[in-house]
């Protein structure tokens, strides 16, 4: 089973997820080899100018994205949310089986891309389904997915800036505990954030070459686990 995207577009959407209404935008290339959907981390969201260079990279590279405020704004006030991953990967199955719905994404296998506190959320999400075909993690928190690390199926990127030692350090232990097929990549130079210059797009080239590797590799969604 195909695309039947036959021309580059976007749409913003609103994703109902329970009582809430999440804004987001679902953007597509021409022929399009997968979906990846971003969960973002603390005080990020959909209009991230960093989330949404990556994005466009990844559009660039023939992935559709949909980036999308993984929290409302009452949710985001309330800090205890932000570090609730179990809520936090609840939300983002929500998101996930709307996108499924969606006629852009037909036929495509779906990847995650996480951020901080995202990417946790995004591998517990990852470790409950069987359709998700990889999952990147960049400046991420892949610790605080905790016993789910061993049930990721996903091959998984983990991307940290070599001027980030704790998150370093975290997420080499977390690469121990993955029994996937896993990857660690230190960006040189770069912080938490991947402010300095050069850094995210160096960042953004490695997600988009794992989600292009991978997805291509899924030609129709399968259940869940």
């Amino acid at each position: 089973m195909t695309s039947v995207t036959s021309a580059a577009g976007q749409r913003e959407v609103l994703i109902p997820a329970g009582a809430a209404r999440l804004p987001g935008t679902l953007a597509w290339p021409l022929d399009p080899v997968g979906a990846v959907l971003f969960v973002h981390g603390s005080g990020s969201g959909r209009l991230s100018p960093r989330n949404a260079a990556v994005a466009q990279q990844l559009r660039g590279a023939g992935v559709t994205t949909l980036l999308f405020d993984l929290l409302t704004e009452p949710e985001g006030r309330d800090r205890s949310n932000v570090f609730d991953i179990e809520f936090l990967a609840g939300r983002l199955l929500e998101v996930t089986e709307w996108l499924a719905r969606q006629p852009e994404v037909a036929g495509l296998g779906f990847g995650y891309f996480g951020a901080s506190t995202g990417a946790a959320a995004a591998l517990k999400a990852a470790a409950s389904r069987t359709d998700i075909g990889a999952v990147v993690s960049r400046g991420g928190r892949p610790d605080l997915a905790g016993s789910a690390l061993r049930r990721v199926l996903a091959p998984t990127l983990l991307l940290v800036g070599s001027r980030d030692p704790i998150v370093l350090q975290l997420n080499q232990a977390a690469l121990a505990q993955l029994t996937c097929l896993k990857q660690l990549v230190v960006i040189p130079g770069a912080s938490h954030l991947f402010e300095e210059p050069g850094t995210l797009m160096e960042a953004a080239g490695y997600a988009a070459r794992w989600f292009v590797h991978y997805l291509a590799k899924q030609p129709s969604k399968a259940g869940h686990s």
